[in-house]
């Protein structure tokens, strides 16, 4: 299911280096003492804090550089030590260290604290500052912000104890002897701590993006953020009252604080696990678990703030219960898709994006668990960047970090799979809707994936029982484009076929063994004025304003399928009137950006015929997504609007000549596929049968279409060769459709042929004065069929237009060129 690349390995990257440098000190040819190498701390620029014993046999703290990819010695305590937390500023010129202090044995005799914390000048090595001397835990981080070059020397300390309150501490360091910086004024320092937080149970920070989670409890819990800004301020800037059980948290919790390896959690009595994932977008999970006794069911929460709803999961484990002795699942963050991971019983990757329909999210059981062969230790820490696709995942056992991120393989895998034994095909339809989903929405910028896709499209053409494989692929890879312009346009544009649908199939709707209710109105509290709240928060804030509104009112997704009637009522309108050559305007906005976009070479020639039919359906899309879009998102602005309609139009005439263009590809077509002058083989049927495909998915969805091939040479032929294959009353009518002199002349001899036949066979007839001989060239059975007609005309409607009358002049000239070619003297 991931797809995973190893970026450090402690045993590689650090022990062996460590083994040869202690080899060096000690003078002898290899150092094989057991070094008891420890991770202590993971800083915001990926710098690896650890802890190992020396030659000497004493506590050591080192750092690794995964950029230099070198080891450096940071401190050298004068004996063993149990390192508990630790910390680096980002000019590395102090270390904040807590030490586990050991009260047992003798040890137990002495008036000794359980922590002592330390604030220790290390550039070079030289004072030492103790911090707090307590019996609680204790964890210290810096912050890591990007400061202007005055602030370097100033540094802050978030320290976070047990006993349930946050301190700051501002540190101001001065330079010695041009070089040596110290901490100004030691004896002042335990002054300069603010407090940001009492009585919390649970915190959680956040090091790329600087900022600190808390939840306490009152009469009920909140959750609060701090956000820590570059010019050293902060605020709370966010709450949310989460429904939790009462008895949540017997102990404080930290996440992402550190690895405390003298303190061990008792995984029974922690009876709710939580974390909180955001995305750059302005998109904010807080996903927590709450198992059950006796471990035949689990239960995990996904509130997604930015969705303005929470949802709860049921999952019953039943006898896969025996193959996990995890109490609470691992939740793994990917882009906007949110993977629950419980060892030898589920994977759950859920979409917190398109979170509507249980059938956008993937949910594997039995065999196909498995996060990859790398990773098979319970003990998995998320390292979390909320501007990447992929995560950072630590094995802390091994000392080994992965980056992962979904596997494309595995997913076209599910695409391509058959129906299994024992497994209906609708379940297998629901596990091929969200793996397509995913391959189009999350990753679809990759054009070599969506190759593969379209291939897969085109050997499997037939729709599914419970979905049309070809509208999803349209719909939800016009979505991705068109998303990036606005991130408002989730509740407003399609993204799935399956809104098309009067009712989505029941096994779409459900998932066996799971169970999810949802609830909506999260009510989140953006604390401060909103002109303080900027990029992350402003987004969010505005994301999660627009979803109230959009929840408030009925039907606010566009509906392809609702512009038929208008279109019915559009092609029995007179092209001549204000609003068809209204709509007529909105086709060439689009068509022009549509012609930017093809200069390259075109394997499939469209994009250059004046098709009026498809010229209208074009015009009257842009007309009516604009409606809609300006009746449901009027804050984005008409002209915004305008720009985004007819982008989206455009790009979904371009999406559909992308995907010929794969089948031409796919089957290494020329330039002459699908002439009829001679039989067809297998791979023209195959592109052919997929046009067809795409036609009838199109119409389905009354979706416009790009305008036909042009009348080049070969495609003339391609042409002629169907429209001889046609029943001659659908030839006749496709002859009105196309705009080629060769339908004018077929539509002239028929109407010809009918005058003629309808005539009453009077041979007398008089010159008038314009049609006397001498004004023309003397051609007697054309100036006798030419003033035959003109005298009959007003008898029979006009072929071209139904309400006006026929230009006699165009038919004898018409009639004039088609006796030429047959005798030879013109060429067509």
């Amino acid at each position: 299911m991931l797809k995973l690349k190893e970026q450090f390995d402690l045993e590689r990257d650090v022990v062996f280096d460590l083994l040869r440098k202690e080899a060096s000190v000690c003078r002898v040819k290899e150092y094989s003492e057991d070094v008891d190498t420890r991770i202590l701390n993971i800083e915001r620029d990926g710098s690896v804090l650890y802890s190992w014993k020396g030659a000497t046999v004493t506590t050591r703290i080192g750092k690794y550089d995964p950029n230099t990819k070198q080891n450096k010695l940071l401190y050298t305590f004068d004996k063993q030590v149990c390192v508990s937390s630790c910390s680096l500023n980002k000019e590395e010129t102090l270390l904040a260290v807590s030490l586990a202090q050991n009260t047992s044995g003798q040890e137990r005799l002495k008036p000794i604290s359980k922590c002592l914390t330390l604030l220790i000048e290390i550039h070079p090595i030289n004072n030492t500052k103790v911090l707090k001397a307590v019996d609680c835990r204790v964890k210290v981080q810096f912050l890591h912000q990007e400061t202007e070059a005055k602030s370097a020397l100033e540094s802050h300390l978030l320290l976070f104890a047990e006993d349930g309150y946050v301190d700051l501490y501002h540190v101001l360091l001065s330079k010695q002897e041009g070089y040596r910086v110290v901490i100004s004024n030691p004896e002042r320092l335990s002054r300069t701590a603010e407090r940001l937080i009492e009585d919390f149970c649970w915190a959680q920070w956040d090091g790329h993006t600087q900022r600190l989670y808390c939840l306490t409890r009152k009469d009920r819990f909140v959750l609060r953020c701090i956000q820590f800004y570059p010019n050293q301020s902060c605020d709370t800037v966010f709450e949310l009252v989460l429904k939790l059980p009462a008895n949540a948290f017997h102990t404080v919790r930290f996440v992402s604080l550190g690895f405390d390896h003298y303190h061990v959690e008792k995984p029974e009595q922690e009876l709710v696990r939580m974390q909180v994932f955001t995305n750059q977008n302005g998109s904010m999970c807080v996903c927590y678990s709450q198992p059950l006794t006796d471990k035949q069911e689990l239960t995990y929460v996904m509130v997604l703030v930015h969705k303005d709803c929470s949802k709860r999961f049921r999952v019953s484990l039943g006898n896969d219960a025996l193959n996990s002795d995890q109490l609470h699942p691992l939740f793994i963050p990917i882009g906007y898709y949110m993977l629950v991971y419980l060892r030898g019983c589920f994977l759950h990757c859920i979409n917190t994006r398109q979170q509507e329909l249980l059938c956008h999210s993937l949910f594997l059981t039995g065999q196909d668990v498995n996060l990859g062969a790398r990773l098979q230790s319970d003990a998995l820490t998320v390292m979390h960047k909320d501007d990447e696709t992929s995560v950072r995942l630590l094995e802390l056992a091994s000392g080994s970090i992965h980056t992962a991120e979904l596997s494309p393989a595995y997913l076209l895998q599910i695409l391509r799979s058959d129906a299994r034994p024992r497994c209906p095909s609708s379940r297998t339809d629901s596990r091929r809707l969200a793996a397509l989903h995913c391959l189009l929405v999350f990753m679809g910028d990759d054009p070599k994936l969506e190759l593969k896709v379209v291939e897969w499209l085109c050997d499997n053409m037939n729709a599914f029982e419970s979905f049309d494989q070809t509208q999803e692929f349209i719909l939800a890879s016009l979505f991705r484009i068109c998303y990036k312009k606005s991130l408002g346009l989730d509740k407003v544009l399609p993204y799935s076929c399956l809104f098309e649908k009067k009712e989505v199939p029941a096994c779409l709707l459900e998932l066996p063994g799971v169970l999810c209710t949802t609830e909506l109105r999260v009510v989140p509290d953006f604390k401060g004025k909103a002109a303080r709240l900027h990029g992350f928060w402003a987004e969010l804030q505005w994301s999660t304003e627009r979803t109230k509104c959009l929840n408030a009112v009925s039907n606010p997704r566009y509906r392809t399928s609702h512009i038929r009637v208008d279109w019915d009522k559009l092609r029995s309108e007179s092209k001549a009137s204000s609003h068809v050559n209204h709509l007529e305007e909105n086709t060439k906005k689009v068509l022009s950006v549509v012609d930017t976009w093809c200069l390259d070479k075109k394997l499939v020639p469209l994009f250059q015929e004046e098709d009026h039919q498809q010229r209208a359906f074009i015009g009257l899309t842009v007309d009516k997504l604009r409606e809609h879009l300006n009746r449901y998102l009027p804050q984005l602005g008409k002209k915004k609007i305008d720009a985004l309609v007819v982008n989206y139009v455009a790009k979904l005439l371009e999406l559909i000549r992308h995907m010929l263009e794969s089948a031409w590809l796919k089957y290494k077509l020329g330039p002459r596929a699908l002439c009829l002058a001679t039989k067809g083989g297998p791979a023209e049927w195959a592109v052919f049968h997929f046009m067809l495909r795409i036609l009838e998915s199109t119409r389905s969805l009354c979706l416009p279409l790009p305008p036909d091939l042009d009348n080049s040479e070969a495609n003339e032929r391609l042409k002629f060769g169907v429209l001889k294959r046609l029943p001659e009353p659908m030839e006749q009518r496709i002859y009105h459709m196309w705009d080629h002199p060769v339908s004018s002349a077929s539509i002239s001899r028929d109407y010809v042929k009918t005058l003629l036949e309808k005539h009453n066979k009077n041979k007398g007839f008089v010159f008038t004065g314009r049609d006397k001989p001498g004004s023309r060239p003397e051609f007697l059975p054309l100036t006798y069929l030419a003033k035959m007609l003109s005298d009959i005309e007003s008898q029979a409607l006009n072929p071209f237009e139904e309400k006006e009358n026929v230009d006699a002049r165009f038919v004898e000239e018409s009639a004039l060129m088609q006796t030429l070619i047959q005798l030879g003297f013109e060429e067509k």
